[in-house]
């Protein structure tokens, strides 16, 4: 058990002189940093040849970390195939989407129905864990890397079939799902089915296709097909080890791979966190959420963040001083158990050499971002184990669902121009900026917890979930769902009723028509005294009990609801729908009506660049963590006694209190 939150990351010594590493141990040392990621990309060196291992360096490696007291959490290497491998074993390299096998090079570069590659990948996997299994510097078992990528060979494709054949049994049951008489499609042999690629059934890209059904199974097969790869490395690890802990570092809001799919075959998540250029904090606090809730809001890993900068993009600005302590806390307030980064040396060559790294290549302790590192690792051992294990007390839900996500952006219609993640941001930042706790939940998630769902673009809706939102909002709660919800089932058929299909109860609607316009047109729409815009999809709305809350102010459809509310229930519930694409004034009008009426809006409401948090801990402990995002101070009043646990200042109640810019507090709540 720590003592604190984990600090350290990705480290690769071997790409160094071993003289150098006595020197990298002594600053991890000056900076607190006690967890080491090893291994990630080593299957080349572990592995030269087929028949021969050669563990000298990890061995070294491994002691190293061990006499100098810090932990690991160790690789299974995995994740780039070494050129031995890929020159014996020619399929074992990708067929990209136009349906080119590529040649040995990158990286995520295997093909995942390779029977080559599964079986030397968890050889590997079994050779690691049988000799460093019960190691005193082993933590966790940290499997392959980043998955992605998708694999369109010949071997893809008979692996397809067996996926298909074993979730629709017949090709009755098949061609119904994929709607296969449209355009003379019925298949009459599994053998007849193509994975959807370029050559088959897309135009222009892997988001236009002819067949929505087939591509949403595609993208299934594949998140099952990596997945299949993994589970056969735990396996091989598990062989040897039945009690360290198994992960894989997933990319927050990644769109190919259904995290949730993985979800139950975690020990605990664990993501590498990079926000888009200039992305508002609210983005990496999503998919932190996000990652918290992949299971059922148990703590997850910060498994990598930039200390400084990036590399891979085409501008890659500098952090500034004081974000990286923000982006540290910020992912600890959340739900972060460990906070660690890439790289701890910077690598001297290749595509990452001038990625942002704790130390850089001249080795010195002396440079500011050394400084700031060194400065969170004293923060976090003063802080020590009071977070550890924490969960978030939400009361608001945002369900996030892969399937919809999908779903929406492969439809022809009515507009290419929406972004899930773009919709389903909108609302979460309108929700968190409010003062609001949030679970990103997946739609499987119990809902009873909560008084208000937030459901934004839910294209589609599966299962029961459709009743499981009714009864929210039959004890009192409130659900909000937008335009283009409710539109397909789990096969991407679309329901044959009014829009907004098994929501259109609870949401009190009918929708019949709706309109596009491109992304520069702005429609006018009016939310009490508010004037605000919107644009892309204007769906067109008539009330079945609903009440209008919003209107649309121009075109043939001026003057009908843009926003509806609709009483369900006799417990005062209610279900809120939005037509159209709100600009952000909008969806934060919308959002914090809902919340103010749950009593959820936070004391800080009125300043949406201090981000609040609140954790529980273990022990009842309860946590308020508080994050100034803005370049100038902020100033609070205390609503509660409180403790800060990084000055040790007490702070009472109605006091006054100062953030610094980007600063941070985290309190103990008396």
């Amino acid at each position: 058990m720590s003592d604190k939150i984990r600090y350290g990351g990705d480290y690769n010594p071997e790409q160094w002189p071993e003289e150098v590493w006595d020197e990298d141990h002594r600053l991890f040392t000056r900076a607190g940093i006690d967890t080491l990621t090893v291994g990630v990309f080593s299957w080349s060196l572990t592995q030269p040849a087929e028949d021969t291992y050669d563990f000298g360096v990890l061995d070294r490696i491994l002691e190293r970390a061990a006499a100098e007291g810090r932990r690991v959490c160790l690789a299974t290497g995995t994740a780039a195939v070494p050129p031995w491998l890929a020159h014996a074993y020619p399929e074992v390299n990708r067929t990209d989407f136009e349906g080119r096998r590529h040649r040995y090079g990158q990286r995520h570069n295997f093909c995942p129905s390779s029977p080559a590659y599964r079986r030397l990948a968890t050889a590997l996997a079994e050779r690691i864990a049988e000799r460093y299994s019960g190691h005193l510097a082993l933590l966790a078992w940290h499997v392959n890397n980043e998955y992605g990528g998708a694999c369109y060979c010949d071997l893809c494709a008979d692996a397809f079939r067996d996926w298909l054949r074993d979730r629709y049994g017949d090709l009755d049951a098949l061609n119904d799902a994929w709607c296969t008489t449209f355009w003379s499609h019925r298949y009459t042999d599994f053998a007849q089915i193509e994975p959807p690629s370029a050559l088959t059934e897309h135009w222009r890209g892997p988001d236009h296709t002819a067949f929505q059904g087939t591509t949403l199974d595609w993208s299934r097969f594949t998140t099952d097909a990596l997945l299949g790869c993994f589970l056969a490395e735990k396996e091989a690890l598990r062989s040897h080890d039945q009690d360290t802990p198994v992960t894989t570092n997933f990319m927050g809001m990644y769109r190919p791979l259904d995290y949730h799919r993985w979800a139950p075959h975690l020990d605990f998540a664990s993501w590498d966190s990079y926000p888009p250029l200039d992305a508002p904090p609210t983005w990496p606090a999503l998919a932190h959420d996000l990652m918290r809730g992949l299971k059922d809001g148990a703590p997850f890993w910060l498994m990598e963040q930039t200390p400084s900068t990036t590399a891979c993009r085409d501008v890659n600005p500098l952090r500034r001083p004081g974000e990286l302590r923000l982006a540290t806390f910020q992912a600890i307030a959340h739900g972060a158990d460990a906070a660690l980064y890439f790289q701890l040396r910077a690598s001297r060559g290749a595509c990452e050499k001038y990625h942002g790294a704790v130390i850089g290549h001249a080795g010195r302790d002396d440079t500011r971002v050394f400084g700031e590192v060194a400065g969170i690792g004293t923060e976090l051992a003063v802080l020590g184990a009071v977070a550890l294990g924490a969960r978030t007390p939400a009361r608001t839900a945002l369900v996030f669902d892969w399937d919809s996500w999908w779903a929406l952006e492969i439809s022809d219609g009515p507009s290419r121009h929406v972004r899930y993640q773009d919709t389903v941001h909108a609302y979460y930042r309108a929700a968190r900026e409010a003062g609001a706790d949030v679970d990103v939940v997946p739609h499987t998630a119990d809902l009873t917890a909560y008084d208000v769902v937030l459901a934004p673009v839910l294209h589609m809706v599966k299962g029961d979930l459709a009743a499981r939102l009714e009864a929210v909002a039959a004890r009192g709660g409130t659900v909000l769902a937008t335009f283009l919800s409710g539109r397909v089932d789990a096969h991407d058929r679309a329901f044959l009723t009014d829009v907004p299909g098994p929501l259109a109860g609870l949401m009190g609607i009918r929708v019949d028509e709706w309109d596009a316009r491109p992304p520069d047109v702005v429609q006018p729409v009016r939310l009490g005294e508010l004037s605000t815009g919107a644009r892309l999809v204007f769906e067109i709305v008539r009330p079945r009990g609903a009440e209008p809350v919003g209107t649309y102010g121009a075109d043939f459809y001026a003057g009908t609801p843009a926003v509806t509310r609709n009483a369900f229930g006799t417990d005062g519930g209610e279900g809120w729908y939005v037509a159209t694409a709100l600009e952000q004034p909008g969806v934060d009008w919308v959002v914090r009506r809902i919340l103010a009426r749950h009593d959820l809006l936070g004391p800080h409401a009125d300043q949406p660049a201090v981000e609040t948090a609140h954790r529980t801990a273990p022990d009842g402990t309860r946590l308020l963590f508080l994050l100034n995002h803005a370049a100038e101070p902020a100033q609070l009043t205390a609503h509660a006694p409180a403790t800060d646990l990084l000055t040790g200042e007490r702070v009472e109640k109605q006091a006054p209190l100062t953030l610094d810019p980007y600063g941070v507090a985290v309190l103990r709540l008396q």
